[in-house]
């Protein structure tokens, strides 16, 4: 299994382990073989087990990533799915969506991604420009009723 060199005082020692079960190991010295038992049990290495930490987004615990479209609220905000970047605003302030218009486009892992409307409304304020990098989470748009 494993040769090993060994200097105990002054004397050198050639050592192979020649076989390991349970507490007992067979080893050779100088060619002369030996049962030797292990004082203490060897743990078998486990694979760790990955342990992750509750993710916050930058909203806050209670946040959600974008406004329900089904229920009735004063402001809408249409949030920021994932990291990236801003490429193109279909949209201006004053301008009336239904739900499912595209808002804006944004480019996140090498891919344009159309940002759309959850809910229906006139948009109120554009919160980012074109090129903005934004965090998942990032507020976008609001939409008023």
């Amino acid at each position: 299994m494993k040769k090993f060199k060994l200097i105990i005082r002054g004397n050198d020692y050639n050592t192979e382990i020649l076989s390991f079960e349970d507490n007992i190991a067979e080893v050779e010295v100088n060619g002369s073989t030996y049962q030797v038992e292990i004082e203490k049990a060897i743990q078998e290495t486990k694979t760790p087990k990955l342990m992750r930490p509750k993710i916050i987004h930058s909203g806050g615990l209670d946040s959600a990533k974008t406004s329900n479209p089904s229920t009735k609220k004063g402001v809408g905000f249409v949030k920021a799915p994932l990291p990236g970047t801003i490429l193109e605003l279909k949209i201006s302030v004053g301008y009336e969506v239904k739900v499912g218009d595209t808002l804006l486009i944004m480019e996140a892992m090498k891919m344009e991604n159309d940002i759309k409307s959850d809910k229906a409304g006139k948009v109120t304020a554009i919160k980012i420009n074109n090129g903005d990098s934004v965090l998942e989470g990032d507020v976008l748009v609001e939409i008023g009723e």
